[in-house]
């Protein structure tokens, strides 16, 4: 079967998949699915019969569908507006957004939906699109996808051009994380945020950090901002950048040791379809973290930096790798630089919890301490987060199946989840979307999922206040 006949036949069967359920229908058809999307796939192609230059005046024609068509599917789900709270994320320089935005079926409430089991809700249909998995912008395609701020930033101060020419970035900025965000070291937390401000980048990251720094972590910092090739963005023809590039670096998803919310595909999981989007997680706090790969289970820092040189920059396939320009860092005198730095990278202050992780009431609300014992008591939530660093270091399977059938939507054929290790809450409130594929767009989004999902029964105040909560950590 030729690739060309391939790709009809998944688009097809992705479009009559899609038609399935009305509340999530694509109202505009794109018109090229890849070749890499067939189900039989493990690997990616490796000969490009294609040159650059259709591929590209092609991608941008449908720029503008893939675009129109993930908006849909938000705006169906979520209300994205601009809700600031009164609370700000640790660097000051933005509010953290309030309120629960998933978007119920009709007819219901979040009430009446808990008092529903697992199976009725499955049956009528009625778990919110908001709670099944999130496609990518791209699915077909998949790779990195920068917000603005760091495209801007990046090119203003190296040249460097993250900009994708075949999809954009699909969260609202006040949806994200503070831009740039904060940077505390463990080694020197009398500096408080050490970043000044700014964006770490290769440019400025010896001035910013000389005097701060060992010659070891200085090292490791330089090598977490140096680009090395990766999927998209690289020297081939099936690159998604307009010029050759130098590719992309470790700290251009991790800002400042953080996260500013970029997205892609797990590099674990075939077919194409079936990969799950996957948001940059926060390095904050990484020292405390004995599993690493939202679904990888690497055992080491040390594993999981050079596995994502190695592969998973290259969607897990190191057969693409060695075509591209895989960057195979020596374990001993480059892995352990950069795992030296990453294990410095602290959480921000936490100034109403004692060194055991708990509230000191007398720098706590009534509001948050009730939320300290829902926490702790009958939201569940300290059984997979307990204190002080708020995660237990294992993978747990939520079994969403339970809640909704399987059906192909933006590309994605939202399979089972599977486990997923547990992401600690330290600093919470600093990184917005939630759950390991964005899916739950604030704190309330949040604890109204764990609510339904674990059957906790919470009442409107409870709620509240676990949210209250959450903030402080």
């Amino acid at each position: 079967m030729t690739k060309q006949l391939i790709a009809s036949v998944l688009l097809a069967f992705t479009v009559g998949c899609e038609s399935v359920t009305a509340r999530e229908s694509e109202s505009t058809t794109v018109a090229r699915v890849d070749a890499v999307t067939a189900d039989d796939e493990s690997y990616m192609p490796v000969v490009i019969d294609e040159e650059f230059e259709t591929t590209r005046k092609r991608d941008i024609a449908e720029k503008a569908s893939y675009a129109a068509r993930q908006h849909e599917l938000l705006q169906r789900r979520y209300d994205l507006s601009d809700k600031p709270s009164n609370e700000l994320m640790s660097g000051g320089r933005k509010a953290v957004q309030q309120g629960v935005r998933i978007k119920l079926p009709p007819g219901t409430s979040w009430q009446r939906l808990a008092e529903l089991a697992p199976d009725e809700i499955k049956t009528r249909n009625l778990f919110p699109m908001g709670m099944r998995p999130l496609p990518h912008a791209k699915h077909a395609v998949g790779g990195m996808v920068f917000p603005e701020a760091q495209i801007a930033a990046i090119r203003d101060a190296e040249g460097r051009d993250l900009l994708r020419f075949d999809v954009n970035f699909d969260l609202p900025s006040h949806l994200t994380p503070e831009f740039p965000p904060p940077l505390f070291l463990t080694t020197r937390p009398d500096l408080g945020d050490v970043s000044g401000g700014q964006i770490l980048t290769i440019k400025n990251y010896y001035a910013r950090m000389k005097g701060k720094l060992t010659p070891v972590q200085m090292e490791g910092l330089r090598l977490l901002l140096t680009p090395f090739p990766q999927q998209q963005f690289n020297q081939t023809e099936d690159r998604k950048v307009d010029s050759p590039s130098w590719g992309v670096s470790c700290l251009d998803c991790h800002t400042n040791g953080h996260t500013n919310a970029t997205f892609h595909l797990s590099p674990d999981v075939r077919p194409q379809a079936a990969r799950p989007r996957i948001e940059t997680v926060s390095l904050r706090g990484v020292y405390n973290q004995q599993i690493h790969g939202s679904k990888r289970s690497l055992r080491s820092i040390e594993d999981f930096t050079e596995f994502e040189q190695r592969t998973a920059y290259f969607d897990g396939d190191h057969v693409i790798a060695a075509k591209k320009g895989a960057h195979l860092p020596d374990r001993a005198s480059q892995v352990v630089l950069m795992a030296q730095m990453q294990s410095i990278i602290d959480f921000p202050p936490a100034p109403k919890l004692d060194v055991f992780g708990k509230l000191i009431p007398a720098a706590a609300t009534d509001l948050e301490l009730r939320g300290e014992v829902i926490f702790h008591g009958q939201g569940r939530c300290a059984e997979c987060h307990p204190a002080p660093a708020f995660l237990d270091n294992q993978m747990h399977d939520l079994q969403l199946q339970r809640f909704y059938d399987s059906e192909v939507i933006g590309g994605h054929h939202n399979l089972a989840d599977g486990p997923m290790k547990t992401f600690t809450l330290r600093g919470i409130k600093d990184s917005p979307p939630y759950l390991h594929d964005g899916r739950l767009l604030t704190l309330d989004d949040t604890v109204e999922f764990f609510n339904l999902v674990l059957s906790t029964k919470l009442t409107d105040l409870e709620k509240e206040s676990l949210v209250a909560y959450l903030r402080c950590l």
